[in-house]
């Protein structure tokens, strides 16, 4: 035989020269969780090894990302009060403005920070928009979703993550930063967000379950294929700087067809059932939990993605040094 590609197999160093997919470090964010209060360091049931944190405190989990070799972060907000317009989501000291000052007042520019931008956490209702009856009114949400973008910005944050799948929000967000002269903040789009089941323990974690209906005439049908595409499309046109897919393991043929669309950055996100049930699993023992990160993490980005939101962003960064992967 002239072909035999077990040569290339044949022991680690010639598998790991030979790797097609590689993953660094700097592909990796982590979600955070701030809670409005002081010293709060408040275990998340739904998120084992995860934490609420107030500002004072969020330092003791940057200092472990960066040690790990994260230091890129998407930040969730929990605030002490809710209306029904989400009004804390944009008050210059809402708890992620509180947050971002703290962290970029500690580290600078050692950090990069991204904000989640969604009226969800802030909500009294629990849904991603302002209400018509019960009704998400799409054109009206938007001056919302751009005033919270625009706060953040100017608080300190690198760029915006709008998560909300209102139609027109990325042009509206982009046009309203260049009118406050934010020129260089980016634009992470959750362009493609399916109405997922895979989201609960985040709802847990955020206080952002709806108090009535579901989010399933705004959030994408998990049957659409073209659909994504054609969501995709929008927001790179409207100005948006790097493309997510949302969730990551149940759709990476989204991952991968959304990727060949632009030479834009694609992200995924693997979200926090993906993360319970690995958990959950391990703790049966039914199966190896690092193992299963790794091919799972592997999985992601040999689909087409550049980034990966992950709640094992600090284990993976392990993995990668170990050379388990990348």
């Amino acid at each position: 035989m002239v072909n035999r590609p077990r040569r290339l197999r044949l022991n680690q160093n010639i598998r790991a020269l030979t790797r097609e997919t590689r993953i660094s470090t700097n592909s990796l964010i982590l979600p955070i969780f701030l809670q409005e209060g002081n010293n709060i360091k408040r275990p998340i049931s739904s998120l084992e090894g995860h934490f609420h944190y107030s500002p004072d405190r969020v330092s003791e989990e940057i200092e472990k990302a960066l040690k790990a070799g994260i230091n890129k972060f998407l930040l969730f907000g929990l605030p002490a009060e809710k209306d029904i317009i989400g009004s804390q989501g944009y008050d210059e000291n809402g708890i992620i403005q509180q947050g971002i000052r703290k962290m970029k007042e500690n580290y600078k520019d050692e950090i990069y920070i991204i904000t989640d931008v969604c009226m969800c956490e802030y909500t009294s209702h629990g849904h991603c928009g302002i209400l018509d009856s019960n009704y998400v009114d799409n054109d009206k949400t938007l001056d919302y979703l751009s005033k919270i973008a625009v706060s953040h910005a100017m608080a300190g944050a690198d760029m915006v993550a709008p998560s909300d799948m209102m139609d027109g929000r990325i042009g509206r967000i982009r046009k309203d930063l260049d009118a406050h002269n934010l020129i260089n903040i980016g634009i992470m789009s959750y362009a493609v967000k399916y109405a997922s089941s895979f989201y609960e323990p985040f709802r847990e974690a955020a206080g952002s379950t709806p108090s009535f209906g579901d989010r399933k005439s705004y959030q994408m049908d998990y049957h659409n294929r073209r659909e994504a595409v054609k969501e995709a499309r929008l927001d790179i046109d409207e100005g948006a700087d790097i493309i997510m897919i949302k969730p990551a393991l149940s759709y990476l043929d989204i991952i991968h067809e959304v990727s060949q669309l632009s030479n834009l950055p694609t992200a995924a996100y693997s979200v926090s059932g993906e993360y319970a049930m690995i958990k959950a699993a391990a703790k049966m023992g039914i199966i190896d939990e690092y193992k299963i990160m790794c091919e799972s993490a592997v999985s992601v980005f040999r689909a087409g993605a550049n980034i990966l939101i992950t709640y094992f962003a600090k284990e993976l960064a392990e993995s990668i040094r170990r050379g388990d992967i990348g």
